[in-house]
This record gives structure tokens, C-alpha cells and sequence, in this order.
């Protein structure tokens, strides 16, 4: 199963049409989307191309394919524009290999752990900043970074596992980042 992870879509419909381009392109078989959809959020600026009316079109026309929770910008509204759920906190995936729990971040991350067995990848974006890090329990946290704003001087980016092997790459290019 391959499966592309994104997050902090913020509204901007262009970095989302390349990210599913490289879906595409890595045969994708599921989206994994972890929260802020549609709105900007009061503490980024309105980004260039800001179009959330768009943003909803393209990735309803992906809900046979995604999986999504909800991120800390998401509201009720946002639930209204998508057809398929985006309310939840927090959803899990398994798949023959590896388990995931996924989440936006702003409740559980590496300094709030989920209750989840060794082994288990914690997904989140929320910090706009790419991560694959082993924790001293057994937990991998995974973070995709964002398609949108990045932080800390990161590139824009996405995830993606292939049954074997996670990793983060630049949206701009699919190049390997992590």
C-alpha cells in the first residue's frame, strides 16, 4: 500500500494540485490528510493564491481516497464545504506492516503521547516542520511537514510510506528530504 501523508493546506489550492500530481505519480493507493484545510489561521498571513472555495473542489473530488482529521484551524464550516469527514482529532491506519495513529498535532504530539503500542507511527503536522524521529518508547513520530507554509526554513513538503520505508519529500521537485 502506498499512501501519501500532507498537511497545513491553508487554503492554497496550487501546492495542493502538486501534491497530487506527485500522488499520482507515486501510485498512491490512499491520502492521508492531516487537518487545516481551508482556512489560513490568524497567525499565518493571507497566502499568495488564497482560494478555499477551490481547495474544497479539488479535495472533494478525492474523498473516495482520503483519510482525514481534523486540524486546529478546521472548524464546523470547513465540515460544511468537504464531503468527507474531517472532525475527527484523530483516526487510526494499519496496514500489513505498520500501524499509524494520525492526528494534526495540537493535542497529541511527542510531548503528549497518544496511549499506543511500541511500534505504532504517531502522524501529525501541525508544526509546519518535517520529522521523522524514533522516540525512547518505541513510538516513531512522523511529521510531513506542509504543503503550504513551511517553517523553520524547511522546504514545502508531503510524506509517503511504501510499506517499508518513510519518508519526506520536497513538493517541489518529489526529491527525497528525509
Amino acid at each position: 500500500m502506498n499512501i501519501v501523508f500532507f498537511s497545513d493546506v491553508h487554503g492554497m489550492p496550487s501546492t495542493l494540485e502538486r501534491l497530487l500530481k506527485h500522488a499520482e505519480t507515486l501510485s498512491a493507493d490512499r491520502l492521508v490528510f492531516l487537518g487545516d484545510a481551508l482556512y489560513h489561521g490568524p497567525r499565518n498571513g493571507i497566502p499568495d493564491l488564497y482560494d478555499p472555495k477551490r481547495v474544497a473542489e479539488i479535495l472533494n473530488a478525492h474523498k473516495d481516497s482520503i483519510i482525514a482529521v481534523r486540524g486546529n484551524c478546521d472548524a464546523e464550516v470547513d465540515q460544511m464545504m468537504l464531503d468527507f469527514p474531517i472532525m475527527s482529532d484523530y483516526s487510526e491506519l494499519v496496514t500489513p506492516t505498520r500501524r499509524f495513529f494520525l492526528t494534526h498535532g495540537h493535542i497529541w504530539n511527542e510531548h503528549n503521547l497518544p496511549t499506543v503500542p511500541p511500534g505504532t507511527v504517531l502522524v501529525h503536522g501541525h508544526t509546519h516542520v518535517p520529522v521523522i524521529r524514533e522516540l525512547e518508547n518505541g513510538i516513531t513520530l512522523f511529521n510531513p511537514g506542509s504543503i503550504s507554509l513551511p517553517k523553520n526554513g524547511m522546504p514545502q513538503s508531503f510524506g509517503f510510506f511504501n510499506e517499508k520505508l518513510l519518508s519526506v519529500l520536497r513538493l517541489e521537485d518529489g526529491s527525497l528530504l528525509i
